[in-house]
């Protein structure tokens, strides 16, 4: 039986940028870099990168990351003012900034949990909603 999360990793096609990318500006912590990849961690998270081809999904599949309200101001600012770019207006209920990482993964800053969503969509409902 499945019992969580092991690992993310990502297709990047330059690991210094993307090394760059993730440690400096979204403050992953390091733990291993060779000559086609790293180990990253982000809490218990343990985030690879992988020199390879990248192509992002051009779906709304994204990856989502954890920031407390009173820390969001600082990354928004933060990584607007390094020129990141955004690929989504935030429509839903907590603060949300919409990334694109330097391959073009879709990436989440989002203040909220999973016990919000349910609450907030008993008072805006999507069509065909079904609680469990």
């Amino acid at each position: 039986m499945l019992t969580g999360l092991n690992h993310i990793t990502i297709a990047v096609n330059n690991l210094p940028v993307s090394f760059n990318f993730y440690v400096n500006l979204l403050g992953m912590k390091p733990h291993a870099k060779w000559h086609s990849g790293a180990y990253l961690s982000l809490g218990e998270l343990w985030f690879c990168l992988s020199c390879d081809v990248s192509c992002p999904a051009g779906d709304y599949s994204h990856l989502a990351f954890d920031i407390s309200a009173a820390d969001f101001p600082l990354i928004r600012d933060k990584l607007l003012i390094a020129g990141v770019t955004t690929w989504k207006e935030n429509k839903s209920e907590g603060e949300s900034l919409y990334i694109l990482d330097p391959d073009g993964h879709k990436l989440e800053v989002h203040v909220g949990n999973l016990a919000q969503r349910p609450a907030s969509l008993k008072l805006t409902p999507y069509s065909g909603l079904e609680f469990y």
